[in-house]
């Protein structure tokens, strides 16, 4: 089994993977490879108060949304709460000294 789950990919699937890779580049400022071939790609927002938003998006080798989710972080850059939003939207869960509060 190959790193696609047993699936080749096509001349024309590997273009609409470079397509979406593009795509979330210009989106995200940043992002990593992960060690199952997909991606993370991240941006951050800062807000007038200095709390910062970081949006999260996991993919797969296809370039495929697996995850897609929020962080928040405080005035001293500790991450409070995390929004999941994709597959399934999870509400907001708010984080205590780093920790769930759940």
């Amino acid at each position: 089994m190959d790193a696609t789950g047993g699936q080749e990919i096509s001349k024309r699937g590997e273009a609409e993977i470079e397509r979406r890779k593009t795509r979330n580049e210009r989106k995200f400022s940043h992002w990593e490879e992960l060690s199952d071939g997909g991606r993370k790609y991240w941006s951050e927002i800062t807000g007038k108060l200095g709390f910062k938003a970081r949006y999260v998006k996991e993919t797969n080798i296809k370039e495929e949304t697996v995850r897609f989710y929020q962080e928040i972080y405080d005035t001293h850059d500790d991450l409070v709460e995390v929004h999941e939003k994709f597959p399934v939207n999870l509400g907001h869960r708010r984080l205590a000294g780093g920790k769930d509060e759940n």
